[in-house]
Formats: C-alpha cells, structure tokens, sequence
C-alpha cells in the first residue's frame, strides 16, 4: 500500500508533531506501507520522509520544478517525480497512491485534503482519505464539519468517509479496513 501524505513544510510549535510524525513513518515502514508526498526536505515533509527511510521503507516524492530549483526536494527519496506545477503534482500523488493522509499543516495541506476528499465524495476514486490527528490538530475542522452538516450542507456519510486517528496503529488498521460511502449524484 502507498499512502499520499499531506503535511507542513514547517515543524510547527509543538514537538509533539514531529514526534508523531516520525512515529507514523516508523510504523508505516514497519508495516510495509510506502510513502508518497510533496518530495521536500522540509518541516513535517521532511521529518516523515526521514523516519520511513530510517526504518527501512520506500519513499516517492512529487515536486514542482520551481520547488525543486528552489534547492527544496529530499535528496534521498526512493524516487522522485519533478512536475510543472501544483496541479500536476496533486495529479501525480493521486496516481501514485491507494490513499490520502493529512498530518497537520497549513492551508496546502488544508486544500489537499478538501480536493481528495471531494474526489472520493463524488466517487472519482474509492480510497481511504483521513486526518492523522495529532494533539486534536483537527478537532476544529471536525466541528466545521458537524456545522455543515446539521447546516444541510453536507451529509453526514462523507464526514464519516474520512478515518480519524490519532495514533499509527490506529491509521493503518483504519486505511486496511476502509469501505468507501455511496457515490453522491448516483
């Protein structure tokens, strides 16, 4: 299995970020799991990819040629695909991977997530997207989330499509045993 991780090129305020995040990729190695990603050196980016590799797992970036020249890609990654832009790269982790994954981050992870979640509501693809939830990083997305849905805006099956765990056990036991909702618009 290769999980597309979305997450910060900053480490954030808290060490437990960077501890968590480097759990997770321990354990994603351990448990056969490839990684797939933005391709950077950087923040959480980086701090995923090391653990993965330390332990012995594969690691496939996917960079801009403006992020890339910018001296920002890991430089021992399994394989690295250098692409014209951020569309192109979404594209190509999407292809590359059997599920979704955000860590926390900022506003690009933000929109990673939304796009991969949306895909899969709208059933252009079947795979387990989630929220790796570390220190309740996401529990104010989550409540935006219920908002929306007792709002009518969105129902409540597509919130529950998205696997929460704030552990690397529970993440991998929850991506093997994922079954996509129903399609909307069928």
């Amino acid at each position: 299995m290769k999980i597309a991780v979305y997450c910060g090129s900053r480490i954030g305020n808290d060490p437990v970020y960077a501890d968590g995040t480097r759990a997770l990729g321990k354990q994603f190695a351990e448990a056969g799991i490839d990684v797939v990603f933005g391709g950077g050196h950087v923040g959480l980016m980086g701090v995923v990819a090391d653990a993965v590799l330390e332990h012995g797992g594969r690691v496939y970036g996917v960079i801009p040629e403006a992020l890339r020249d910018r001296e920002l890609a890991h430089d021992r990654l399994t394989e690295l695909h250098v692409v014209s832009d951020m569309h192109q790269r979404k594209a190509r982790m999407a292809e590359l991977a059997d599920g979704f994954l955000a860590l926390p981050g900022g506003i690009g992870t933000l929109e990673e997530l939304f796009e991969a979640w949306t895909w899969g509501q709208l059933g252009f693809h079947h795979k387990p997207c989630g929220i790796y939830n570390l220190a309740g990083f996401y529990d104010p997305l989550l409540a935006q989330a219920d908002t929306m849905s007792r709002a009518g805006f969105l129902n409540r099956e597509y919130i529950d499509m998205i696997v929460q765990a704030d552990t690397p056990e529970a993440v991998i036991e929850a991506f093997r045993n994922y079954v996509p909702p129903h399609e909307k618009w069928t």
